[in-house]
């Protein structure tokens, strides 16, 4: 694989029950892509995954999320599962650390349940977004246009459905982190900030 992500650092933010394959693979693609990886969560020690009907495999956390700089990553991964994204959303270090990559405008990729925490983070507003189905009136309430498709990109956040998107969310990822910071081209081309809303 190209290396293309080389010299990046990517965060990818979980704790115990994350869908094991949302996570392992991602990592994977990540790693053969050459970025640095590290694991954030909100204990140190290990977590665990959940693999489709039970408990899973175990990985090592790098850091938490109380004591991660989020200016050190280039960008960040949300893997999906139920308990994870729910547990997450509901701790502020979480949240705060999912919303410094929504100010700076990083790249994110988000798969299955991971939008929750997007939507805590207040980062799915007028955006075109996809997840597991019973997220879309959760997305919908909270101002994002869902669509029922494998992947969808829109200025730098990537969201897929479930693990049989993987491949395809992967790609995008890998695209949308070598990419980079995402200004807004519409507020750079206004000058003063301002968005005149009939042009859009």
């Amino acid at each position: 694989m190209e290396k293309v992500l080389e010299g990046k650092r990517v965060a990818i933010l979980a704790t115990d029950g994350f869908e094991q394959s949302e996570l392992f693979e991602p990592l994977r693609a990540l790693k053969g892509a050459g970025a640095e990886v590290d694991i954030i969560s909100l204990k140190k020690g290990k977590i665990q995954a959940w693999d489709k009907k039970d408990w899973g495999k175990s990985i090592n956390v790098s850091d938490t999320a109380d004591s991660a700089d989020p200016t050190d990553y280039d960008a960040l991964m949300l893997p999906g599962g139920v308990m994870n994204p729910d547990r997450l959303r509901s701790d502020k270090r979480a949240v705060d650390f999912v919303r410094s990559f929504v100010s700076e405008r990083k790249p994110i990729a988000a798969i299955c349940h991971g939008p929750w925490l997007l939507i805590e983070a207040d980062a799915v507003k007028n955006k075109k977004m996809t997840s597991w189905p019973s997220l879309r009136k959760d997305l919908e309430n909270a101002g994002a246009t869902w669509l029922d498709k494998e992947v969808i990109v829109d200025h730098g956040l990537v969201t897929s459905r479930k693990p049989e998107d993987l491949t395809e969310f992967m790609k995008k990822m890998i695209e949308e982190f070598a990419e980079g910071v995402h200004d807004d081209e519409l507020v750079r081309a206004s000058g003063e900030g301002m968005i005149d809303k009939q042009n859009i």
